[in-house]
């Protein structure tokens, strides 16, 4: 696990600490890596419904076939293993 150092000012020391203090969080790097979680799955969440509304503009909806969905599964198992050999640091 990393270490960061950041600079707070007084304020937002004091409302850190304040939120530690209250029992709801065990230290400041839990509350911390809270707030991180949260941010990373809102912009997930963002990313999603970007993607959903560019599949609902991209035209009239078709029916998928049995092929389709072949195709589909077999390009998600080649991505799956590409990323299983080559995994990201």
């Amino acid at each position: 696990m990393q270490t960061m150092n950041i600079s707070l000012p007084d304020q937002l020391k004091n409302f850190v600490d304040h939120q530690v203090s209250s029992g709801r969080y065990s230290s400041v790097s839990e509350y911390i890596r809270e707030l991180i979680r949260g941010d990373e799955k809102r912009d997930a969440e963002r990313k999603l419904e970007s993607m959903i509304l560019e599949g609902l503009q991209s035209g009239p909806a078709t029916e998928l076939t049995a092929q389709d969905w072949a195709q589909m599964r077999a390009e998600a198992l080649r991505q799956f293993e590409r990323r299983r050999a080559n995994p990201r640091p």
